[in-house]
């Protein structure tokens, strides 16, 4: 089993329409967004995600109550933790936890954003994924992942 990971889209459109294009091609059965959307409208291409999807606030999301409305509740506060296909999964867009995060045992899959560099690297049993930036703003690399849960091997890929 599949998911996708993306993280500082900051409104580009068009990369995340191809990320999430990506993500259909792949067959990815989650999407999890590391937060910095920036505005509502950039959910709209989400539509076209044929996957779950659910996403945290970076520190750069301004209006929240639109965010939640517009992603249909789908959108929390960090650090948010849950299961999915038996794996403990904890995603923030800061990573001043990270460290601490992998240190405890606690947790499968630690995502997490904002400095919107890639990182793929195993930690105290957890995969650490850091997807980059979909946006491509501040590096003009723009990258995503994806994650399979069944060897918990991460992968960066590369957008156009």
């Amino acid at each position: 089993m599949k998911i996708g990971i993306i993280s500082d889209t900051h409104d580009n459109i068009d990369r995340i329409k191809q990320a999430i294009s990506i993500f259909n091609e792949e067959g990815v059965s989650l999407v999890i967004h590391a937060g910095d959307y920036i505005s509502p409208f950039s959910l709209i291409p989400f539509e076209d995600l044929k996957a779950e999807f659910i996403g945290i606030y970076g520190n750069n999301d301004g209006d929240k109550v639109l965010l939640n409305t517009c992603s249909m509740g789908r959108i929390h506060p960090q650090p948010h933790k849950f299961s999915y296909s038996g794996k403990k999964i904890v995603v923030m867009h800061e990573h001043f936890l990270v460290e601490d995060l992998a240190a405890s045992g606690n947790f499968d899959l630690i995502v997490y954003g904002h400095t919107h560099k890639e990182r793929v690297e195993k930690k105290n049993g957890a995969l650490i994924i850091n997807p980059g930036e979909a946006g491509h703003w501040l590096y003009g690399k723009a990258t995503i992942g994806t994650v399979d849960l069944v060897t918990m091997e991460g992968e960066i890929i590369v957008l156009d």
